[in-house]
């Protein structure tokens, strides 16, 4: 990195914070922390939707995933504009009603009290192991490639985060969203743009796409039934659908966000506008991730995107080996930028057989490639079991330093951090105001000044942020790093969607049938994704479905006893 690149980065950071340090000052309350003055705007509460969801791990693992395994990932947020539309028709109208500050408040007044806290302690369960990993995804890939210390980066951003979430609570997440978007989608289109001025001139972007779909990444939809398969159509819409509806109407993290509206119509158009720009959004990184697997095919690429995994096996006793397939792999990348480039300039007057010809060498100098690869991982994995050998979330960022100008580097380097802070900043606010509102105020501290709650809220605030920079810091720990988040969340999400389905829709439903219900159902997901029986999405549909189930067969069959009983 350059100084330029330094400047760049640090400047638009120290900006943001700043920014929401001085336009979120002033807050007099609990309602103002926690509520943002309730005047947010549709655009502000759509743009604020988005960054809650859009971390680091989106803007580091997407194109990556679109590297490897193409844009069938897209299908992961078919789901979505459908729980857009539920949570604008059911949702936003009954927490404006309300007037609540959390989305378990409502529990208590439909139910009682345990099954609000229940609820709520759900949720700072699994929203708290998400907040030190969306700290500790970006560290440790930014730690890899640039060989800063991994907890000083932890350390770094949790406290940025902490700074003006602090300061600013539910207020200042929103405004700094609107700068982090801004700077996350000005870095994502500017490289998009230059990875396609990168290509031979003879490859223009239709011809990028038919390289593209030659190398399998072009496949967008897959229509099967097939429960190993993770991402399918049906996976995304009814899956995604029930994930959706979980984390944008019962997350406090987004919750959060729309209910900081000035009217249930402003809470709406965010949300419609989230609903109708996401997908879009998630289908460009994926585009950007396929330009790069592009632009590989005429530029020479690491056997091992994952720079420390490369050092540690080169290190080891398999050093010969490796070093022996990295001049295979180089040998093979050539011949293929060979004939990349000879159907780019000669497409237009090659015969269909000359074609079919092409495809299929194309697709068996691909395959050696992938074993290759695949080869490679086994030794880095017989080097040394704690390395990462799955370089997924490492192709991006190795592109944008080996590749994009001086400045650029800066500025993407800023979109990774300002993705982080973003949700960080939103998972912390919804932690502090859940703790405050759910547990502190309405089971220890009952009858306190709102000074007193206002000023609780900011240092749990900072207690959550200390847990997750504490977490991300013993983070290594765990496996599956980047799918963690969303594992975890679909362990929980069933369960506490049916929780408020039980609770909008079906009245003679009561309190006890839930609270027992709930608690069979989490053990009862727990144990099926423990045991691998399905993939994770279905778990949303399985928590839901069966904690309804379950309250409707406790509830009645409680009653046909008791009617057994007098009879």
């Amino acid at each position: 990195m350059q100084l330029i690149d330094w400047v760049i980065l640090i400047g638009t950071i120290t900006f943001i914070v700043w920014y929401g340090v001085y336009k979120s000052r002033g807050s007099k309350n609990v309602h103002d922390f926690i509520g943002g003055g309730k005047d947010a705007k549709w655009w502000t509460i759509g743009l604020s939707v988005m960054a809650t969801q859009a971390s680091a791990i989106t803007f580091l693992s997407t194109p990556g995933q679109a590297y490897h395994d193409g844009m069938g990932f897209v299908q992961f947020y078919f789901g979505l504009p459908i729980a857009m539309i539920i949570i604008c028709i059911v949702f936003i109208p009954i927490y404006h009603r309300l007037k609540v500050y959390t989305a378990y408040e409502y529990l208590e007044s439909r139910f009682d009290r345990k099954t609000r806290t229940l609820t709520a302690f759900l949720f700072l369960v699994q929203r708290g192991l998400a907040a030190g990993i969306t700290i500790f995804a970006p560290a440790i890939i930014l730690s890899a490639v640039l060989g800063w210390h991994l907890t000083s980066l932890t350390v770094i951003i949790g406290l940025l985060v902490i700074i003006y979430t602090v300061s600013g609570g539910t207020k200042a997440v929103s405004v700094t969203h609107k700068q982090q978007m801004a700077v996350i989608l000005t870095g994502m289109v500017v490289t998009f743009f230059i990875i396609l001025n990168y290509l031979p001139d003879s490859v223009n972007f239709t011809k990028a796409l038919e390289i593209a779909g030659t190398g399998g990444k072009m496949d967008i939809l897959d229509f099967s039934f097939d429960l190993e398969n993770r991402y399918t159509l049906w996976s995304g819409l009814i899956g995604g659908t029930f994930l959706a509806l979980a984390y944008f109407g019962t997350d406090q993290s987004q919750v959060q966000r729309y209910l900081s509206g000035g009217s249930v119509r402003e809470s709406q158009l965010g949300m419609i506008f989230n609903g109708l720009l996401k997908v879009p959004l998630q289908f460009f990184i994926l585009l950007v991730g396929v330009m790069v697997f592009v632009f590989y095919q005429f530029h020479e690429a690491p056997l091992n995107f994952n720079p420390a995994a490369t050092q540690t096996v080169l290190n080891s006793q398999f050093s010969e080996q490796y070093q022996d397939l990295m001049v295979e792999n180089r040998n093979n990348q050539e011949k293929k930028q060979q004939l990349s480039l000879y159907y780019a300039e000669n497409e237009s007057t090659m015969s269909k057989a000359e074609i079919a010809n092409f495809k299929k060498n194309y697709n068996q100098l691909q395959e050696n490639e992938n074993n290759l690869r695949e080869e490679a991982r086994m030794f880095i994995d017989a080097s040394d079991v704690d390395a990462e050998s799955n370089d997924k979330d490492y192709v991006f960022i190795h592109f944008i330093l080996h590749n994009l100008p001086k400045g650029l580097i800066g500025l993407l380097l800023a979109v990774i951090l300002s993705a982080a802070m973003s949700s960080t900043a939103s998972e912390l606010n919804a932690l502090a105001s859940t703790t405050t509102i759910d547990i502190y105020r309405r089971s220890i501290k009952k009858s306190e000044s709102e000074e007193h709650y206002l000023e609780a809220t900011k240092w749990f605030t900072l207690m959550w942020g200390l847990i997750a920079i504490a977490f991300a810091s013993i983070a290594n720990l765990f496996d599956n790093l980047i799918q963690f988040v969303n594992i975890v969340g679909s362990i929980f999400y069933g369960n506490v969607l049916g929780i408020f389905l039980l609770a909008f829709f079906f009245k003679k439903i009561k309190s006890n049938a839930v609270f027992i219900s709930a608690i069979i159902t989490q053990i009862v997901v727990i144990i099926v994704f423990n045991l691998d029986i399905m993939p994770y999405l279905w778990l949303n549909v399985l928590g839901c479905s069966l904690v309804i189930a379950l309250s409707f067969m406790i509830q009645f069959g409680s009653k046909q006893n008791k009617t057994l009983k007098t009879t």
